[in-house]
């Protein structure tokens, strides 16, 4: 089939979590029990499936000094590929909870279990680049960025380190990609807002249309736990934040998640969510 009639289908999930309460249910029923077919189905029929992995997936434990600090086994991370996830978003403030050493470990365990990792690198630099997932049916570009403070960790911008780009450098970025690329698709990802609120505030809308300004197609925010507003700007989708994909949090407003669905076309681009309740750490779509 030619580019130029293939569709590519992206989702977009929330924060994943591999610890704490999501631990002890993996060590009752396994890592399987974490996807209801309901969410398999969607990632299943999907070309590209992203989620902000929350927590580091190392066997290096060197805990910093912060309030929440977790830690994944790495293993688990194959049975996230077998259920449909390809990419998992490393730019987030617990990526970092192992300690330096702890993170890159996680980048090449995402690596070794068949997974591509967004956000991370090696120095500041690379760590922010724009990441070519596909080129079918034309090249699309994602951005992700951290723009929470990180509790006691040493950002060094020529060490490894997630993105941590400010909003200035990200629209220069999006706007060199669109003139060298005008049929590129540019998404950015965005670690952002406050924790456990419904809307977001002034200054994130202000951001994400400079973002929009500059070019980019669409934003996926998370880290607030909750579903935020949606809105569009320019015709183009803002999501401040899709929630909680797989977690252990129990108030209700920590218990609803979105997954964004992108579809692009070589001429089109088509954004639809739907929204899903977590049971006992389980992301599950009701039935109609």
């Amino acid at each position: 089939m030619s580019n130029t009639t293939t569709t590519t289908k992206i989702v977009f999930a929330g924060d994943l979590l591999l610890d704490r309460g999501v631990r002890v249910r993996i060590a009752h029923l396994g890592v399987d029990s974490l996807f209801d077919p309901s969410i398999d189905s969607i990632c299943k029929q999907s070309d590209i499936v992203i989620a902000n992995l929350e927590c580091p997936a190392t066997k290096i434990n060197e805990p910093i000094h912060k309030k929440f600090i977790f830690r994944a086994e790495p293993e688990w991370l194959a049975v996230l590929k077998e259920h449909g996830i390809t990419h998992l978003t490393m730019a987030n403030n617990h990526s970092m909870d192992q300690g330096r050493r702890g993170l890159v470990d996680t980048y090449k365990n995402i690596q070794k279990n068949g997974l591509i990792p967004l956000g991370f690198g090696h120095n500041l630099e690379k760590a922010c680049e724009p990441q070519l997932i596909t080129t079918i049916p034309r090249n699309i570009y994602i951005l992700s960025s951290l723009q929470v403070p990180s509790e006691n960790w040493p950002f060094l911008d020529d060490k490894p380190c997630v993105c941590e780009d400010t909003f200035e450098s990200i629209a220069g970025k999006i706007t060199d990609l669109k003139k060298k690329e005008p049929s590129a698709v540019v998404i950015v990802q965005l670690h952002w807002g406050a924790e456990h609120t419904l809307v977001p505030v002034t200054i994130q809308k202000q951001q994400a249309y400079s973002l929009i300004d500059a070019g980019a197609d669409g934003i996926i925010g998370h880290h607030p736990h909750t579903i935020q507003s949606v809105e569009k700007y320019k015709n183009k989708p803002i999501y401040y934040s899709i929630g909680n994909f797989i977690f252990d949090q129990r108030n209700p407003i920590n218990k609803r998640g979105l997954l964004v669905q992108l579809e692009v076309k070589s001429t089109d681009i088509v954004f639809d969510h739907i929204e899903f309740d977590i049971e006992a750490c389980t992301p599950k779509i009701a039935r109609k």
